[in-house]
C-alpha cells in the first residue's frame, strides 16, 4: 500500500476512534438522538475529515441503518441498548467503527461475548485466512455464551469512496472459502442477539446513496442531486438537506428518486424476533503477517 494511502487510512481511523468514544459518552437517558448524531458529525468535520456515512444510532432490536430524521425529538430511554456506528473518511479512505452502550445495565454478558468475538476474529486475520473461519469463530463464541450472531449482516471490504467493496466477512460459518489478501482494508463487525439472529427491513428510511445519475425534471430533485453527487457514492442522511428543501418536499423527492432507480434507500434493520442486538466493529488493514487495526 502506498505511504500516502496508508496515512489517510490511519488518520481516518484515529478520528473515527476519537469520535466514537466522544459520542458514546453523550448517550444518556433523556438526551436527543439527533443531538448526539450532529455533535459526532461536527467533531469529525472539525478534525478535517469527511463523514463516510451518517452516524447510525440503532436502539434495542434495531441492528443498523437508523439515523435521526430532521428535527427529530426522540430521546434515549433508561432501558435502551444503543448501537453507535461511525464512519470517517480522509480523501475517500474510510474508517468504520462501532460500539454498544447498554443503558439498561442488563446485557453485560452479551456485550462481553460480542467484544470477545470481535477480538478473536481480528486475531485470525492474515493473508490466506478464509472468511468462513472468521465467521465460524464468531458464531462459536456467541453460541457458547448463549447468543446468536446475525447471519445476514457481515463485515465488508473498504476501498476509496466505497463502503462495501467486494469481500464480505460473515458472522457465521459459510460454505465458501474466500481468502483475505494483503493490503485489503476490512471492517469486521460481529452482531450478537438474544433473538432470531436474522434481520429484516422496516419502513421509513433516512439513509440513501446514489445508484445512478440521469437527467431530472423536478427542481427539488435537481437541487438535491447537485448536493449529493459530491458524496461520490457514499451514503447520506435526509436530515442533512432539511434546511435547503422543506422536509415534506424532501421526502417526496427522495421517494421518487428511489422509485426511478436514481437513489438506493437503506431502511432500518431489526431482528426478526425483536431480540436485543449489540454490535462492535473495527477497521483493519491486512499486513504480510497479520493486520493493523486503524480504529483502536
Amino acid at each position: 500500500m502506498e505511504t500516502e494511502t496508508l496515512g489517510s487510512y490511519r488518520k481516518a481511523g484515529k478520528i473515527a476512534s476519537e469520535a466514537l468514544s466522544f459520542g458514546a459518552k453523550l448517550i444518556k437517558p433523556g438526551v436527543k438522538l439527533l443531538d448526539v448524531a450532529e455533535e459526532i458529525e461536527k467533531k469529525v468535520t472539525d478534525e478535517g475529515a469527511g463523514i463516510a456515512f451518517p452516524v447510525n444510532i440503532s436502539l434495542n432490536d434495531a441492528a443498523a441503518h437508523y439515523t435521526p430524521k430532521y428535527a427529530d425529538t426522540a430521546v434515549f430511554g433508561g432501558k435502551d441498548i444503543v448501537k453507535l456506528d461511525v464512519g470517517v473518511h480522509v480523501d475517500g479512505y474510510i474508517a468504520d467503527t462501532a460500539t454498544t452502550v447498554d443503558l439498561s445495565g442488563k446485557y453485560g454478558k452479551m456485550l462481553d461475548a460480542n467484544r470477545k468475538a470481535l477480538d478473536e476474529a481480528i486475531k485470525l486475520v492474515k493473508p490466506g485466512t478464509s472468511v468462513s473461519s472468521i465467521g465460524e469463530t464468531v458464531q462459536s463464541i456467541l453460541s457458547a455464551a448463549g447468543y446468536k450472531p446475525i447471519e445476514n449482516l457481515t463485515g465488508h471490504e473498504l476501498k476509496q469512496y466505497d463502503l462495501h467493496a467486494g469481500l464480505s466477512v460473515p458472522n457465521i460459518k459459510v460454505p465458501y472459502d474466500w481468502e483475505i489478501k494483503e493490503d485489503m482494508v476490512l471492517a469486521i463487525e460481529p452482531f450478537a442477539t438474544d433473538g432470531a439472529g436474522h434481520v429484516i427491513e422496516s419502513r421509513n428510511a433516512e439513509i440513501y446513496s446514489v445508484e445512478s445519475e440521469r437527467p431530472l425534471r423536478l427542481r427539488e430533485a435537481r437541487a438535491l442531486m447537485a448536493e449529493v453527487s459530491e458524496r461520490q457514492g457514499m451514503p447520506f442522511a435526509a436530515r442533512w438537506y432539511g434546511k435547503k428543501i422543506s422536509p415534506l418536499r424532501l421526502h417526496l423527492t427522495l421517494q421518487q428518486m428511489v422509485q426511478i432507480g436514481i437513489l438506493r434507500a437503506y431502511p432500518p434493520l431489526h431482528d426478526r424476533a425483536k431480540g436485543m442486538v449489540s454490535q462492535f466493529e473495527h477497521t483493519i488493514i491486512v499486513t504480510s503477517d497479520g493486520c493493523e487495526v486503524t480504529t483502536l
